[in-house]
């Protein structure tokens, strides 16, 4: 069987709550609960759900700038989360991300050229000056700029090609996972198409491995092989995304693909969550409350299990 570029197993984050009184133990709230999950090289790995439903604190947490309070997190064989800071340091060149905002990820003061070619000062000296200006140069050609690019200024370009700049900043060590955490959610909606095919293409042509995080049904179906789906820091199904996304079996799954707007208005989809999210399930279902199939038993927690070849779900009711 072949060895993931990708493992994070159990992964659980926790983050402390402010004191209510002086002498009083802080509380703390859970993040992420025993997430598991593996990408093979080469695959695009999507991760979806609602705001505030862990996917960015999972993106932290697979680049290692969270400590995750426990679980691993595996990257070519290697526990990120065991790695001292220089083997951390050394690893890093085998991973980068895309960010959300292409205003604010890029510093306003720097040349294209510095801003692209940064990461490999930082995490590969051994490499001239030349060298790095000639793989920024072929950095920027990939993303399809062109040389003359590396002398401007960030606010000299459309917000599509500030992505792009991006893009070529995450790819400028040649690293073999890109996190793209919502990389076309800022953007024109033209605009984004471009984007996808551009990163789809990079994808082919260098062999990209993708962990690609959106609450945007269509783009994850457009750029991914295979897709999870995360409810209040739990992943609640997961599959090839075709499957998934062809026969939903999670409630929660559901009701996110009836919230997609149709151009058929009689095409009204009968699923829908009731409610907030509310808490963490006090030990069962999280999604219990919110579920229209809720039952006795979905007051015990269930297990993400297997309900066809390479589709599991965790649900009592499925």
């Amino acid at each position: 069987m072949t060895t993931p570029l990708l493992e994070v197993a159990d992964l659980v984050r926790d983050y402390a709550l402010p004191r209510r009184r002086l002498f009083e133990r802080p509380g703390s709230i859970r993040a992420l609960h025993g997430v598991s999950f593996a990408v093979m090289a080469g695959e695009s790995f999507g991760i979806v759900g609602e705001s505030g439903c862990g996917k960015s604190t999972l993106a932290r947490a697979v680049l290692a700038l969270e400590r995750p309070t426990s679980g691993t997190v595996r990257l070519l064989g290697r526990d990120l989360t065991a790695l001292r800071p220089r083997e951390l340091k050394a690893m890093r060149r085998h991973m980068s991300m895309v960010f959300q905002d292409p205003y604010g990820s890029l510093d306003p003061r720097h040349r294209v050229a510095r801003i692209v070619g940064e990461p490999m000062g930082s995490l590969m000296p051994e490499v001239g000056r030349a060298e790095r200006a000639e793989r920024v140069r072929e950095a920027l050609s990939e993303v399809g700029l062109g040389a003359a690019a590396a002398d401007r200024y960030p606010h000299e370009f459309s917000g599509g090609q500030r992505q792009r700049i991006a893009i070529a900043r995450a790819l400028i060590t040649r690293p073999e996972l890109v996190v793209a955490d919502e990389p076309v959610s800022a953007l024109d909606v033209s605009v984004q198409a471009q984007v996808l095919n551009l990163m789809l293409d990079l994808r082919e042509r260098l062999g990209l491995s993708y962990l690609f995080i959106s609450h945007d049904l269509s783009v994850v179906r457009c750029v991914t092989d295979r897709v999870a789906v995360m409810y209040l820091g739990r992943i609640v199904e997961t599959g090839p995304t075709a499957e998934v996304f062809a026969r939903p079996r999670h409630p929660y799954t559901q009701a996110l693909l009836d919230a997609v707007p149709r151009p058929d208005p009689s095409r009204r989809g009968h699923r829908h969550a009731r409610g907030e999210p509310a808490g963490d399930g006090a030990g069962g279902c999280p999604y219990a409350a919110r579920c229209p199939r809720a039952a006795a038993v979905c007051a015990q927690a269930p297990d993400l299990a297997e309900k066809a070849p390479g589709h599991a779900v965790a649900c009592h009711r499925v």
